[in-house]
């Protein structure tokens, strides 16, 4: 799936434990009435694909739906829904001075794609 927008938010890695580091940011999509600013995570080696870009800026996000099922200690069942970002590119905007348009267009040329393994194994709820 993929979605275009505008970064709204751009947060930094974080590290959750030895073998898990995740990267949120958040993309507002204004293609319906009313804006949603939604949340996307990327994880391990893909975090760094939101480095290039900065707020403000309009990329087009390729992702997954990722759920999964976790128990806590007490017995309760609980359901997580994450949108994992594999790809992202940069997206030329019309208008705006010469300098913003060459460094998108730049970032146009070259989209950011990770293709390594998805195998993360951990047991975390998120």
């Amino acid at each position: 799936m993929d979605i275009t927008g505008i970064l709204k938010v751009k947060g930094a890695g974080q590290t959750v434990s030895e073998k898990f580091t995740k990267r949120e940011f958040v993309l507002t999509d204004n293609s319906s009435q009313y804006s949603q600013h939604i949340q996307f995570q990327l994880t391990q080696d893909k975090c760094s694909l939101l480095d290039r870009y900065n707020e403000g800026d309009e990329i087009k996000v390729h992702f997954n739906i990722r759920g999964r099922e976790w128990t806590s200690p007490q017995g309760e069942v609980k359901y997580f829904n994450t949108l994992e970002a594999w790809r992202i590119e940069g997206l030329q905007t019309s208008g705006g001075n010469n300098n913003q348009q060459q460094s998108k267009q730049s970032k146009q040329q070259q989209p950011d794609t990770f293709t390594g393994n998805n195998n993360q194994g951990d047991d975390l709820p998120f």
